[in-house]
């Protein structure tokens, strides 16, 4: 599995809806990425996730205060560096299970709610031995809501299904 004709910085072409789905196996409702734009081979990507009061979470979180849950902003990082590694490695890659494996130094800086638009920017820190470390910054305009650093397991083999 790889992709040996792009290298590092490379541009990609944007990841759009179709392109996740792809890409990685999440579905309604955990789903939360909805595109891809300034895809970088094995360096970087910055995803959208268009907040809307549908959300399945906000009836419970909380009925008179609807935030995104602050977990999930970091979940949505997460599969924004999912679809950059598969993407990057390439058409044989898709379908690629990558497992998120740790998250570190979280901050949670401004609460998102419905209306907001998140800006995913993620970078790829280093690779080694399948793991993926990556740096994670979610913002909503020019104000950061959640920031982390997180690792993922990339799989060798293609999801089943």
């Amino acid at each position: 599995m790889g992709n040996e004709t792009v290298g590092v910085g490379t541009r990609l072409p944007d990841v759009d809806h179709l392109g996740i789905l792809r890409a990685i196996p999440h579905r309604y409702p955990m789903l939360l990425v909805d595109r891809l734009t300034e895809v970088e081979a094995f360096k970087r990507a910055v995803g959208i996730k268009n907040v809307t009061f549908n959300e399945p979470f906000f009836p419970g979180h909380f009925p008179n205060d609807p935030i995104m849950p602050g977990v999930l902003v970091v979940e949505a990082l997460a599969q924004a560096a999912a679809v950059l590694a598969v993407t990057s490695l390439g058409p044989s890659a898709e379908g690629t299970m990558v497992y998120f494996t740790t998250v570190e130094e979280a901050r949670f800086r401004r609460p998102v709610r419905p209306g907001d638009t998140l800006l995913l920017e993620v970078e790829l820190l280093r690779q080694r031995l399948g793991i993926w470390k990556f740096r994670g910054r979610a913002r909503v305009g020019d104000e950061v809501a959640t920031e982390c650093s997180f690792s993922a397991k990339v799989m060798a083999g293609r999801a089943s299904g």
